[in-house]
């Protein structure tokens, strides 16, 4: 093995979750799909991409956790483009039918010179999943749903919030492993 060897991201998740002990070893097994589909993002963020979080109401308290955390002033790493649907159009919710939505697709896509992807956080049939469910490149943590380029979880799991927190852990040490060079994740 050379000096200038970086793991695969796939080997690098799977030795951070062992690391981490019994809690979670529910990820282990779903390792693969995690590895796939954070690998994208994360690869996405280091090509300067805005990260746009949009979540079910049910998980607007984690929407504002990342929100709030993703660039706080004791990491010390570069400060990263990130924001909600609700602050780029905060009448979201009252948006009805495709043709709002290919409005409001046609703002961020002119604001962001498409430089920009979708971070989904909920039950894939919610509504505020439509327009995330329209760019290829969207990174989903989606619930009762199995999905492209997704990572899944089950809404009615009652540990869901305790592997939402352990999954944002994960994403942002691999977060920080990627931008330092430790871990490769170019496909």
């Amino acid at each position: 093995m050379s000096d200038n060897f970086t793991p695969d991201f796939a080997q690098w998740s799977l030795d951070a979750i062992r690391q981490e002990g019994g809690s979670l070893s529910w990820l282990e097994e779903n390792r693969f799909d995690w590895a796939t589909t954070t690998a994208n993002a994360l690869e996405q963020i280091l090509e300067g991409r805005t990260i746009i979080v949009v979540t079910d109401e049910k998980r607007k308290w984690f929407e504002s956790y990342i929100l709030n955390t993703l660039n706080t002033d004791k990491l010390d790493r570069p400060l990263l483009p990130i924001m909600s649907i609700d602050s780029i159009y905060p009448h979201y919710d009252s948006i009805k039918g495709g043709e709002m939505i290919d409005i409001l697709d046609d703002m961020i896509s002119l604001s962001f010179k498409d430089d920009y992807f979708f971070w989904y956080i909920g039950r894939g049939d919610d509504k505020r999943a439509d327009i995330v469910k329209r760019k290829d490149n969207s990174f989903f943590w989606i619930f009762d749903e199995e999905y492209q380029n997704a990572f899944s979880l089950k809404s009615y799991d009652e540990y869901l919030d305790i592997k939402l927190l352990q999954l944002y852990k994960l994403f942002n040490s691999s977060l920080n492993a990627t931008m330092f060079g430790e871990v490769d994740v170019s496909t």
